[in-house]
């Protein structure tokens, strides 16, 4: 299968959580029958979006007890017959009384196949304007995090993430054709820079990337940019739309991927003589803080400075040494 249909869920958020799972459920199933095939919900679906929020909305997250975010997941998921990325829920460690921005990833069959917790906190000050610290509340996760479907591997990431290229840089060094990003851009950022940084990651590692966002709530204390947007390896943007709810739909022809990289061959064309290759490690161990990761496989001159553990991908397997690929790694564990 060389072509997908991508649905983001642009949904309008409100402060009863309730309804806001009863809202999802119905665009998701409406997403599902227009043909979608994986169907993406914005950062912080059930919940308003804000510091003095995310303690209130906060639930566990198990799916052996799913709390009630977490069964609305796996059945919209199990009812629509799609992949489901659940945008983001703020989650609560109940051992550590830790907040977490996390966004969980369901099969077609209702089961939670990746869980995603936000690893770069939004800790912006721009004067006169808006300032945002969910460091005040929230704490950063550890882990990249990766799910397979049919037609390839996607990495997944939450919102600020996506300033931070070596995220999408070491999924696509590991075969993700895309990235998709729950997000929740403000009226000063995004107009800045929602659309080029997505262009950016999609550019860079030729690789599709999609973010998905809240509508705008005029009502509400944090103002979303909505937009929510679809790129190809390009950088040309295939689908989006402006601040209402909103569902944006595309086609992602996965022979594109390819096709890019034949064109414009960056992967054979990299110089890790002389600088990192932070999609592989080449064999490195290290232990440290109680943990331990690997990344084994085909020697990549063992350079110490690839900082990046994959712990969350739901796939692993081999690398081509000739055709310059990297293999999948499972359950492997990043350092704090």
């Amino acid at each position: 299968m060389s072509s997908l249909k991508l649905a983001l869920v642009q949904l309008a958020v409100g402060a009863q959580k309730a309804a806001n799972l009863a809202r999802a459920r119905s665009k998701v199933l409406e997403a599902a029958k227009a043909g979608a095939n994986i169907v993406v919900l914005p950062e912080c679906f059930n919940s308003p979006y804000g510091t003095q929020y995310f303690g209130q909305y906060a639930e566990e997250i198990d799916s052996a007890k799913p709390s009630p975010s977490i069964q609305a997941l796996s059945d919209m998921a199990r009812d629509s017959k799609v992949y489901l990325v659940g945008g983001s829920i703020p989650e609560l460690e109940k051992s550590t009384g830790d907040l977490f921005n996390t966004c969980t990833v369901w099969s077609p069959e209702g089961e939670m196949v990746a869980k995603h917790r936000k690893l770069h906190l939004f800790d912006i000050d721009f004067p006169g304007k808006i300032v945002f610290k969910e460091s005040e509340v929230l704490k950063p996760g550890n882990t990249l995090t990766d799910f397979s479907t049919p037609w390839g591997k996607f990495g997944v990431a939450i919102c600020y993430d996506m300033r931070f290229p070596e995220v999408a840089m070491i999924a696509a060094r590991r075969g993700c054709v895309g990235m998709i990003y729950p997000g929740a851009f403000n009226q000063t950022t995004g107009p800045l820079h929602w659309e080029l940084l997505l262009r950016a990651r999609a550019v860079d590692n030729q690789i599709f990337t999609a973010a998905c966002s809240p509508a705008l709530d005029k009502e509400a204390t944090y103002h979303a940019w909505g937009h929510s947007t679809i790129v190809d390896p390009y950088a040309r943007v295939v689908g989006t739309t402006a601040d209402a709810e909103d569902i944006v739909y595309g086609t992602l022809d996965l022979d594109l991927v390819d096709e890019v990289r034949k064109s414009v061959p960056v992967y054979s064309q990299r110089r890790f003589d002389i600088y990192a290759d932070l999609g592989f490690g080449g064999g490195y161990n290290q232990q440290g803080g109680g943990q331990e990761f690997s990344y084994g496989g085909n020697d990549g001159g063992g350079n110490k400075s690839s900082g990046g553990g994959w712990m969350n991908s739901s796939t692993g397997g081999g690398g081509d040494e000739d055709n310059k690929t990297r293999g999948g790694y499972k359950n492997q564990t990043l350092r704090p």
